[in-house]
This record gives structure tokens, sequence and C-alpha cells, in this order.
């Protein structure tokens, strides 16, 4: 047989490196695309000008353009056959990428876990985007649940992988460079800086994007991104196209820029869960808690730890009395971002 059918949780096999197919070179198309598909307008992946001032070369892609890219690649080996992308741990941006970099990824099996209806499982895996110099720019780790193919195959050893709850301040890394001691603010339209924002505070976003199947199945494309549940709807009972998470994380980041606009850089990835599915039709709103703060060494550079929360409703709630995600409720993600002190 010449074509792929994907892997199902029977075919994987514990510490397995799989290096994924097509590499890919990006560049300025990639970035005009996202700022059209999601309201993405941070100053330092807008203008050369601006990130010039910050002391890069150049400004830099979005970092989850790199994000959707590295994830995509893995799709065909991975998650081609997943029911859903549950979440994320232990996540870095390691280097920029500049528009004419070429990116690949690779993955490493860390986890297995067959679920109770013996029709399925979760897959754990950490993946790495590497450049054209094989420099990695980007590693994490997510874990699906994928199908089996045999229901009465046997149940794979159950390996659970023990994760970080939150990337160290330490370990995050500033590119090389970056310095926000003269710092525009009026040109990034914003005037809020690291010291303005209290532990603790909540940050309701204002803005809302009804999510299309045009523009989801564009960018789900876009990233090369083939999981089935984002294209056939036989894929699922309800007949209805799952909406990849990342597209929900990439329209919440973009809602987040009024009242963030200026935490320019996402450098650490603490963790995520896709509460609940997203559907075409859905509207997205988006808040923000500041969970945390620390210094940096790099000159007028500081990094908040920040959760966003994509909802379909209107309020700020996340969880039931008995701690389940409420219904509306679309992603929880945990994440650090460097902003000018």
């Amino acid at each position: 047989m010449k074509t792929n059918p994907g892997r199902f949780l029977e075919d994987f096999r514990l510490g397995e490196v799989i290096a994924h197919a097509v590499p890919r070179t990006v560049g300025a198309g990639e970035r005009a695309l996202y700022h059209a598909l999601y309201p993405a307008r941070h100053a330092l992946q807008s203008s050369d000008e601006f990130a010039r001032a910050c002391g890069l070369a150049r400004a830099p892609l979005d970092d989850l353009i790199t994000f959707h890219m590295v994830l995509g690649k893995s799709v065909p080996d991975i998650s081609l056959n997943a029911v859903a992308n549950l979440g994320y741990a232990e996540g870095r941006w390691l280097a920029p990428v500049w528009p004419g970099d070429t990116l690949r990824a690779k993955s490493e099996i860390i986890g297995l876990k067959q679920n109770s209806n013996g029709r399925s499982g979760i897959v754990w895996l950490r993946t790495t985007g590497l450049n054209q110099h094989g420099e990695a720019v980007l590693s994490y780790v997510r874990w699906v649940m994928v199908r089996k193919r045999d229901h009465n195959a046997p149940a794979p050893e159950t390996v659970v992988p023990e994760l970080a709850g939150a990337v160290a301040p330490g370990d995050l890394v500033v590119p090389a460079g970056l310095d926000f001691s003269g710092y525009d603010f009026a040109q990034s339209g914003e005037a809020h800086r690291w010291g303005d924002y209290a532990v603790g505070e909540v940050i309701d976003h204002v803005d809302a994007v009804t999510v299309s199947e045009a523009e989801h199945m564009m960018a789900t494309r876009l990233w090369q991104n083939t999981a089935k549940v984002h294209f056939d709807v036989t894929q699922r009972p309800d007949g209805r196209r799952l909406i990849y998470g990342g597209h929900v994380i990439s329209l919440a980041r973009a809602l987040s820029f009024n009242g963030l606009a200026n935490a320019q850089l996402i450098a650490g990835l603490n963790g995520g869960a896709h509460a609940n599915p997203c559907f075409a039709g859905d509207t997205v709103r988006a808040w923000s808690e500041v969970l945390d703060n620390a210094e940096s060494p790099v000159p007028g550079v500081g990094a908040l730890r920040l959760r966003l929360v994509a909802t379909k409703g209107t309020g700020q709630g996340l969880r039931d009395a008995d701690g389940k995600y409420l219904p509306e409720v679309l992603l929880d993600l945990d994440y650090w971002a460097l902003i000018p002190v």
C-alpha cells in the first residue's frame, strides 16, 4: 500500500524518535496571511523598524506561526487519526524564526496510555522544531487522544510522563540582542508595562471573533495540519468539523492585544488544555489572569506569566464546583510573555 493511513495507538513505541517529513521555508507571506486570519498586531512582529529599535535585525515571525508550523509537521505521523489534541507543557521558544528560514520537526514518544473504553488512548510526545542550521527554535510536550485500529489489540504498557508544572523563569530564552530600554510605547499601542500588572489581576479583552469554516480550513491548511477531524465531517458522530485547537489559541492571543499589547513575545508554554470543542459559528472571547512575574538579565525586559482563557460565553468563570471546566470554556493556556519593564 502506497498511501498513508496514519498511525493508530498500537503503532507507537515508547522512546521512538520520529523525523517528520516535508521541511517548510517560511516568509513574509505566512506573516501576512497570519495577520489576516487572526487580528494579530503586536508591533515587534509587525514592523522591521520597531524591531530594529528593540535591538533585533528585523521583525521575527509571530511565535505562534512557529508553533503551528512545527505542530503541523507532526500531524501525519502522530495525530492523523486523533480524536482530539488534549494539552501542552514544557514549551520554550529557543530562537526567533526569520522570513526565509526553513523549519523541520522531530518528535520523541515519551508516554502511552490506553483509555478504559479500549477504543483509543493517549500519546505523549516531545516535539522539537529546527531551522536550516540544525538549531532548535521550539520545544514542547503535547498529548493527543488517538484511535485504535484494532479494539482487541493488547494495550500498550502505561507510561505517563512527569511534566513540570511551569517553565522556570531562568530557563526562558530572551532573543539575542533584544533590548526594551528605549521602547516606544506610542508605537506599540498601549502604555502598560511590566510593573503595571499585578499578580491576580484579571483582564477582560472585550473584543470577540465568530469562527467561520472558511477561515479555519484555510488556516489549518496553511499549517499543513492534515488531521481528519478538521476536514472530514464523517470523522465525528455529530457530522461537524472540529476547529483546530491552535486556531483558537491564535484567535485568543490576537484578542489579548487589547490589554496586553506590550506582551510582545511568547517565551514559554507552561500548560494548556482544549477544555471543550470549538465549532464554526461559535463566537470566541478571551480574558487573561496574571499568574506571576519575573525579571530578566536583559535591559528593559521582564516576563509575565499569564493565563489566557478563550470562551464562547460572556463571563470570566473557568471551572464548576466539582473542578470541571465550564461548558463554555474552549481554551485554558498558561504561558510566559516578554514585556518591557
